[in-house]
């Protein structure tokens, strides 16, 4: 096993395209299965290889056959272990079958799920009893870096009718020290109804000139149209999107402004504030709205002051929803649709306390959210009439 483990790192050193990936894991997996096998056998004969104890003299192993195991990345050529009574019947691979189903995506798939490459070892040991080092593991998911290199910079739809912008925090090794990183996501909803991430950027400080970027690269990479961006209330923001996009309106989160606002608030007020402004954001028109926030400022303004003064100064971006129905109102209303992906990323690092690099931080979160994404596969609730909404207001006629 030690002279394979030191094949192994010679090849993984060399990984840098999915070919070379592919031949790495076939590798593996021939090791893998063989070592799993011949755990097999000793089970079967009840002694292991080398054992000079009287259990051999019932029956003992006869030499190998070449089998040919078909994998999702092509075949692979084993050694199969034999015994002299022909009575050994393998369980991992049983006779007269020649295919291991999705071998070569367990070790992806359990690092996508959050697992670190030691959890990792551990669970391919129970699952086949065979031992990989932890180095081989590190260098098979590394090369994930070039998958998300391809899918960062991949073509995007012209026209996206909402796009939610986030980040979210996390610790990463750097020059000798730890460091905060902001991993900023774009989640679009496509014409069609369907979330789409449309990319992941890092960078050591969330703000709005980092953020210019993040929309250029939207741009340069064929996104022409975005109707509304629902974002959190980043000082910022809103510059950093009109300077873009100058077409979209902006809606800043009001669950995000609603839990700020109660920060300030003790819990013996904390109901009647939420209920006074929810009456804001909650009012059939602007105007109502307006008269709300006027009634807010009467009753709460000499004691939370900071509130009154937090809306005025958002108001602007906060009330794009009163310049449509229910069904697009709900949709936009809160950034929701990112806050679930977040859940979803949160769980996937909580066992990474701290990442050596940027990559690997960044790998981890595409596999988390790739992983995510399988179940997105319908529109999100009311989109039809949202949509024919933006048709109607942007004179688009979508086709689907």
């Amino acid at each position: 096993m030690k002279k394979n483990e030191a094949i192994f790192k010679d090849l993984a050193s060399g990984v840098k395209t999915q070919k070379d990936l592919s031949n790495l894991v076939s590798q593996l997996m021939k090791t893998v299965i063989e070592t799993a096998l011949n755990s097999e056998l000793d089970d079967h004969l009840g002694y292991e290889k080398n054992d000079k104890s009287e259990s051999r003299k019932v029956n003992t192993r006869n030499g190998y056959s070449p089998k040919t195991i078909k994998g999702d990345l092509g075949e692979v050529e084993i050694q199969n272990p034999r015994d002299r009574e022909a009575s050994f019947e393998p369980q991992l691979i049983p006779k007269n079958k020649t295919r291991l189903e999705g071998f070569e995506e367990k070790i992806v798939h359990l690092y996508a799920r959050g697992m670190t490459t030691r959890d990792i070892q551990s669970a391919i040991k129970d699952m086949y009893n065979a031992d990989i080092s932890h180095t081989v593991i590190s260098n098979v998911t590394e090369s994930i870096i070039e998958e998300v290199k391809l899918w960062q910079n991949r073509p995007l739809e012209s026209i996206y009718p909402i796009v939610y912008l986030d980040c979210i925090v996390v610790k990463v090794h750097q020059d000798g020290r730890v460091i905060n990183k902001a991993i900023y996501l774009a989640l679009g909803v496509t014409v069609e109804g369907r979330k789409d991430l449309l990319g992941l950027w890092i960078s050591e400080n969330e703000g709005s000139k980092f953020w210019l970027g993040v929309l250029t690269d939207l741009q340069n990479r064929g996104a022409k149209d975005i109707f509304i961006f629902c974002v959190d209330g980043l000082t910022g923001f809103p510059e950093a999107i009109s300077s873009t996009f100058p077409k979209a309106k902006i809606q800043i989160c009001i669950v995000h402004m609603v839990r700020n606002a109660l920060r300030y608030v003790p819990a013996k007020d904390m109901k009647a504030v939420a209920k006074d402004l929810k009456s804001i954001y909650n009012a059939p028109t602007r105007e109502m709205a307006e008269q709300a926030l006027n009634d807010f400022s009467e009753k709460w303004s000499v004691k939370y002051p900071n509130i009154e003064k937090s809306w005025r100064n958002k108001w602007p971006n906060l009330i794009a929803i009163f310049d449509y129905p229910d069904e697009i109102r709900k949709i936009i209303y809160t950034t929701n649709a990112i806050e679930s992906l977040n859940s979803v990323i949160r769980k996937a690092i909580k066992n990474r306390k701290i990442f050596p690099n940027d990559d690997s931080a960044l790998k981890l979160i595409y596999l988390a959210v790739n992983r995510a994404s399988q179940k997105w596969t319908m529109p999100i609730r009311n989109w039809k009439p949202a949509l024919n909404r933006f048709a109607i207001e942007y004179g688009v006629n979508f086709e689907l």
